[in-house]
């Protein structure tokens, strides 16, 4: 099985309609040659710019349900991150630090000094490393099913297996274009990534943590994310795995634009009872 097939499997839900443009959307998208590599992305709507960020073996047709509703009043920005979907990258290693600084250097590229961030899975993980690696770029960020370490104590026992044999498999494969490709995606699942959760300190930034209550990413470890990130809000979705930006669209789009439109507070003492 392909990482290709793996990510189809999370997203079986979208049914992206056989007409959609998006991530082929000729009047939309663009490539850009940034830090050795083509970076592929397209931008819809206009408005404060939002990022948004797929998953592993993604691409920008994962959010079908979220672009058409943040481009009405955001410019929405959203790329197929390094040797994904169409960009073009041959190098022999990748890495979650890798492709959040190639994100910085696209919103350099874009001339955007601050954004709001949305990341989905491994995009959850860029953009938390978004944040930490490049502040001044993250204005606010929501992160769904993200994980910090590479390791049961983060991930289902019974998914972590199940990813680490597909990985190994991989690697067993005769050496192509495709499998080079593949052996990248899959050492992330395996071996990556390695945040510390009192590095989470480094973010700024007021943070909506986001996971499903029978989501891949134990919950446990979603609350740790939320603990360590200095502003934060934690949201479970209840009766929900992983894929809650597609299950759970309507609500999930409405409760991230709220939390992008309301000023973040710290509630504590007596305000707690509200």
């Amino acid at each position: 099985m392909t990482v290709s097939a793996f990510m189809f499997i999370i997203s079986a839900h979208a049914q992206v309609p056989a007409d959609s443009l998006l991530g082929k959307n000729e009047k939309a998208g663009k490539y850009v040659s940034i830090r050795g590599f083509s970076m592929y992305y397209e931008t819809y709507g206009t408005g404060e710019p939002l990022l948004i960020i797929h998953g592993n073996g993604g691409s920008i047709n994962n959010f079908v349900y979220q672009i058409p509703f943040f481009a009405k009043n955001y410019k929405v920005i959203i790329a197929d991150s390094r040797s994904q979907g169409k960009s073009i990258d041959t190098g022999d290693s990748l890495s979650y630090e890798m492709m959040a600084d190639d994100l910085n250097g696209l919103l350099d590229h874009l001339k955007v000094d601050s954004c709001f961030v949305i990341g989905w899975s491994d995009g959850g993980i860029n953009g938390l490393l978004l944040a930490m690696r490049h502040p001044e770029k993250v204005k606010k960020l929501a992160v769904t099913g993200a994980n910090l370490l590479p390791d049961t104590s983060a991930v289902d026992p019974e998914i972590y297996a199940w990813a680490k044999a597909l990985g190994d498999s991989v690697q067993k494969l005769p050496l192509t274009p495709e499998t080079k490709t593949n052996r990248k995606l899959f050492h992330l699942l395996s071996y990556e990534p390695n945040i510390k959760p009192q590095e989470l300190q480094k973010i700024k930034c007021p943070t909506l943590v986001i996971g499903g209550d029978h989501d891949v990413i134990n919950t446990r470890h979603t609350m740790l994310i939320a603990e360590s990130i200095p502003k934060s809000y934690l949201w479970i979705l209840p009766n929900s795995g992983h894929s809650t930006p597609i299950v759970y669209k309507d609500i999930f789009n409405e409760v991230v634009n709220d939390f992008f439109k309301n000023p973040y507070r710290k509630i504590e003492g007596t305000d707690r009872l509200n």
